[in-house]
């Protein structure tokens, strides 16, 4: 058996090396390649998303290898259609939307993922770009770092943020990532309600019974959800306007699922009066875009999941993964089985 780990400079290379080597031992052969991102963005590469590298780099990698662990490789048609030898691709991410998992199938080749290896990362983001914007701390921080300017203003009562700690809170999503939060929060002293027509067993928080009756009650809402043909566009014009005026709302999930238009909209008139963004619509943002002019937006690059513990976690969950086949033993993580 030839494997190929294709890291990253987040997944690296040598992460997944290690990992394997722990897992499996030295006896089958390990080919390396590390592809550009984060250095360069990711993209679409041919028919998959969020994928790093040319398919012309991967036909090369991919002679003669039977299982391959990568974060972002692109696995498209063209690439497994010569991979003759290829039977199994483990992504080292929560979805291989890298892979072109009908393709895969159509040739036998089995895909494996990784998920939860970021919900503790994302959770603990998510709490700190909400505190960010409750209590102004970018913005004060530019103006006295940057400016050199004390701004005690922000000590008036009409510029004062809001706490944590009795102020109720809304989390549309209970999964791996909304769950941790609603449990962080509670701790802080937060009244937590959660909507998830989804919720299986125990909820740390209220569940309530819609999503409508989760944005009027909840002064600060934080989305968790996945995208989904249902998902795409959930919070709107309309549902920003049920939220009580003045509040605050943070999105550290996906872009599609915020209206950002409306978002500027709201943070322009005052009726929400802050967001959090760690997600965008197009990522990056073009240049020219109302987010960078709009007021009370904390903004940054999509990284909620950015830890070393991921990297580690991620690169231990596949070679898991890796270890399970070379024993023959059922995958736990595969979509295609």
């Amino acid at each position: 058996m030839t494997i190929l780990a294709a890291g990253d400079h987040f997944v690296r290379t040598d992460l997944l090396v290690g990992a394997l080597r722990a897992e499996i031992g030295d006896g089958p052969a390990v080919r390396e390649l590390t592809l550009p991102w984060p250095v360069e963005p990711f993209g679409r590469v041919a028919e998959v998303d969020e994928a790093s590298g040319s398919e012309d780099t991967m036909i090369e990698a991919v002679e003669g290898i039977e299982v391959a662990v990568t974060q972002m490789a692109p696995f498209t048609r063209k690439v497994l259609e010569n991979a003759p030898g290829l039977r199994l691709v483990v992504v080292s991410r929560g979805g291989p939307v890298n892979v072109n998992v009908e393709a895969a199938t159509e040739r036998g080749v089995r895909v494996c993922y990784a998920p939860g290896r970021n919900a503790t990362a994302t959770a603990e983001f998510t709490v700190g770009i909400l505190l960010a914007t409750l209590r102004r701390i970018p913005e004060t921080h530019a103006a006295l770092a940057l400016r050199g300017e004390w701004a005690s203003d922000h000590y008036s009562y009409e510029n004062c943020g809001l706490e944590l700690e009795g102020t109720t809170v809304g989390l549309v999503g209970a999964g791996a990532v909304g769950g941790r939060v609603a449990r962080i929060l509670a701790g802080f002293g937060a009244e937590v309600l959660v909507f998830d027509p989804y919720a299986r067993g125990e909820v740390a928080g209220e569940l309530v019974g819609s999503l409508d009756e989760l944005l009027r009650r909840s002064r600060i809402v934080s989305l968790h959800a996945r995208v989904t043909p249902e998902t795409r566009g959930l919070i709107g014009a309309r549902e920003i306007g049920l939220m009580p005026p003045g509040s605050v709302l943070v999105n550290v999930a996906r872009g599609p699922l915020l209206d950002y238009d409306a978002l500027c909209d709201a943070l322009e008139s005052g009726q929400l009066m802050g967001a959090g963004l760690d997600t965008f619509a197009e990522e990056p943002p073009p240049p020219g875009s109302r987010i960078f002019t709009t007021p009370n937006l904390v903004m940054t690059p999509h990284l909620g999941g950015a830890s070393r513990a991921v990297a580690e976690k991620a690169a231990r969950i596949v070679a898991a993964e890796v270890g399970r086949y070379r024993r023959g033993e059922a995958l736990a993580h595969c979509l295609n089985p």
